[in-house]
């Protein structure tokens, strides 16, 4: 009943844009803050944005000025617009609702999408 599920992920190359989705189920998007984390091969999964009920915003450095985050309260659904990509931006991309604690913590997001891979070629 509650779920989350990415779509938009693909390959693109460098400079190039991408967006990607978020579909929200049941309770998820009640919560004040949603946001997009990141893992890559080897690498821990990582904050890149997250954007509150009412439209605050806040971004990873490696990211601001190229993505932006956004969300439509009543669609319950979660945005990332991604532009200037870099091959380094390549991961699998995570949609998750915040419960409580620092919204740059992975561990105060209590719900988690399955993922959709961004690679991005040079």
């Amino acid at each position: 009943q509650e779920q989350l599920v990415e779509s938009g992920g693909g390959l693109v190359q460098a400079g190039g844009s991408l967006r990607l989705s978020c579909a929200a189920s049941g309770r998820t998007f009640n919560g004040n803050f949603m946001g997009w984390f990141r893992q890559a091969p080897g690498k821990e999964r990582e904050f890149v944005a997250t954007v509150g009920w009412g439209g605050s915003t806040y971004y990873a450095e490696v990211v601001k000025g190229r993505f932006t985050i956004s969300r439509d309260n009543a669609k319950t659904t979660l945005y990332l617009q991604m532009s200037s990509l870099k091959p380094g931006d390549s991961a699998v991309y995570y949609c998750a609702a915040h419960g409580s604690g620092s919204v740059y913590l992975r561990s105060s997001y209590v719900y988690w999408g399955q993922g959709t891979q961004v690679t991005v070629s040079s």
